[in-house]
């Protein structure tokens, strides 16, 4: 089994495309699916699982962990197993049909604009990382990039004097994305006056980089978003996607069509980006409660 997840590694990568996080998320999953095969059904090859012993270890997963992670997992066993049809190891495809448990969707949380500019207010010019940080937030905000886009962007995919960055999403599909003006602001600083200071000797072609020179890690960029939230005395948890759904929101609750935010976030499906129009009906309401004089009741007038 262990050479087979070997091999849909490859074709994750090199066929299918999938992105770093995916593809290290699958082969956990998969090398956990497979010892407890081996383990508690003495299974070294695929076609000796049956849609029993799936069933097994669903039914295990469900006293450990949540049903979002119940549903991932069956994601990943599904994809392996139809790579398996792909190059005839089995003749059967046991995850046809299987229904992955059902998952309470709640609505991503939200900055409030005010809250965004509390953050941006906190970046401290003063020290070497400043400059550097001011163009992480407003790039990161002002585009609704994903945390992996925003770090994975290389010098050769910006394009300042024209307004855009080439972003590498998922599956490594490329789309142009433009660049709010205190973003460019923000850039051309980081560009001209910090970035050389950082990159010393080193060689690299990553736009953020960390004190050793070397590309800017996720941690490091989710520790930093985490003190300047904390410093702003920001309540909501924030972390580098929070600020991806509070720049589709603000779009959306400005007047921007969905199809357009589609593009911009970059999602295949529109249904995936309808999400962000229940996120601002709710803020809609949330903002007319408190903000209208008749709309909660007067308990001392009943």
């Amino acid at each position: 089994m262990k050479y087979l997840i070997k091999d849909f590694e490859f074709y994750l990568t090199n066929e299918k495309g999938s992105s770093k996080n995916t593809i290290t998320s699958y082969l956990r999953d998969l090398n956990q699916y497979a010892l407890f095969l081996e383990k508690y059904h003495e299974i070294k090859k695929p076609d000796q699982i049956t849609r029993k012993h799936l069933e097994n270890y669903m039914k295990t997963l469900k006293a450990k962990v949540t049903a979002k992670t119940q549903a991932r997992k069956l994601t990943a066993i599904k994809s392996f197993h139809h790579f398996l049809i792909l190059e005839r190891e089995v003749d059967e495809d046991i995850t046809k049909s299987f229904q992955a448990p059902k998952v309470e969707k709640s609505l991503p949380k939200v900055l409030s604009i005010e809250e965004v500019l509390r953050i941006l207010k906190e970046v401290d010019f003063n020290k070497p990382m400043g400059l550097r940080n001011a163009a992480l937030l407003e790039l990161i905000y002002g585009s609704g990039l994903r945390v992996t886009e925003l770090l994975d962007i290389k010098m050769e995919d910006i394009h300042l004097a024209h307004g855009y960055i080439i972003v590498h999403g998922k599956g490594n599909k490329e789309r142009i994305v433009p660049i709010s003006d205190m973003a460019m602001s923000a850039m051309r600083s980081y560009i001209t006056k910090n970035r050389p200071e950082l990159l010393g000797k080193e060689k690299t072609s990553y736009l953020f980089l960390n004190q050793q020179g070397s590309r800017l890690s996720r941690q490091g960029f989710f520790k930093l978003l985490k003190k300047l939230a904390h410093d702003a005395h920001v309540e909501t948890e924030c972390s580098p996607h929070t600020l991806r759904h509070s720049f589709a929101t603000h779009l959306l609750e400005n007047g921007m069509d969905l199809r357009t935010l589609q593009t911009l976030l970059g999602h295949e499906d529109i249904s995936t980006t309808q999400i962000y129009t229940h996120i601002s009906q709710k803020r809609i309401k949330e903002i007319y409660q408190q903000a209208h004089p008749r709309a909660k009741e007067d308990k001392q007038n009943v």
